[in-house]
């Protein structure tokens, strides 16, 4: 009826006036026309890229099987694969990834209230604050042993790692002591004045033991506000880490045979770790950059 002329004027009514007249929506109109059309497969818009998605996800799935790590998501991947000289969007990995069961697993979080920690603990410069925290895993002959990590808050590189039977507050300060050897020449009174150290409110770190060592090499104990693990998130981050990609996908006989894993770990980590907010490159590199910026300004 739309298209038929009218006698008088010689034009199509037009598809308005007639539902105008007919008390019809036009989107029921158009509604059904697409109805009766063949359905229409749902696809991505746009351009295809510099692959099809086939030969896409093979070049993901390489990239998940090449990487030292477990549970890498879709922006990592999107990362690597840039590296690799495959460009494409961030998005069009999600969606493979998602489609084809590639997504890492993840937990939902709980519904929180106002948070304690609402500022910022990352640094501008590496060794400005370091982070501490302790976990625990087993081994097949000594039962449960402790991990201790210590973690820099710049570019989230790992200053040190240890694993003991005890959890207490000598064994606690082993990752400490390993950072400042490395980073800071020596163990001595008043060496890392100007570094802070964030911690919890366990035993071990507020004993004072502990807070006397820290007081000795000239650290500021910074502890973070009670049941917000914000507060200390680059240490617990690192843990999360640590986790998928060691300590739950391998199984140790002895606390030594772990602890020397976890040596292993920090250099495959600080070299290969990839950061997003430091434009997905290693804490190797950005500690690498930072410091050569703080020596040509000075």
């Amino acid at each position: 009826m739309s298209r038929t002329a009218s006698p008088s004027a010689g034009v199509p009514y037009g598809l308005a006036r007639v539902c105008r007249l007919w008390g019809v929506p036009r989107s029921t109109v158009y509604h059904r026309r697409r109805s009766a059309l063949a359905p229409i497969e749902p696809r991505r818009r746009g351009p295809v890229g510099p692959c099809e998605d086939d030969a896409l996800v093979e070049r993901i799935r390489g990239v998940l099987e090449a990487s030292p790590f477990h549970g890498e998501g879709y922006r990592k991947v999107w990362a690597r694969l840039r590296y690799q000289g495959v460009r494409t969007s961030k998005e069009r990995v999600r969606r493979l990834m998602r489609e084809h069961g590639l997504q890492a697993p993840h937990r939902m979080g709980l519904p929180r209230g106002p948070r304690a920690h609402e500022g910022t603990i990352v640094t501008d410069a590496p060794d400005v604050m370091w982070g501490t925290d302790m976990t625990t895993t087993v081994t097949l002959r000594e039962g449960t042993v402790n991990v201790f990590v210590c973690v820099d808050h710049c570019g989230s590189d790992c200053v040190g790692l240890h694993a003991a039977k005890s959890g207490n507050r000598f064994e606690a300060l082993d990752p400490v002591h390993q950072g400042m050897r490395e980073h800071f020449g020596s163990l001595g009174e008043g060496v890392a004045s100007g570094l802070k150290l964030r911690h919890d409110h366990g035993s071990a770190y507020l004993s004072d033991d502990f807070q006397g060592e820290l007081a000795w090499l000239g650290i500021e104990s910074s502890p973070s506000f009670v049941r917000a693990p914000e507060g200390n998130g680059v240490a617990e981050r690192f843990i999360r880490t640590l986790k998928e990609n060691l300590l739950w996908v391998r199984t140790f006989e002895t606390a030594e045979e772990l602890r020397l894993a976890l040596l292993e770990f920090k250099r495959l980590y600080n070299e290969n770790w990839l950061i997003e907010r430091h434009g997905w490159r290693t804490p190797a590199q950005v500690r690498a950059e930072k410091l050569g910026l703080l020596e040509r300004a000075a």
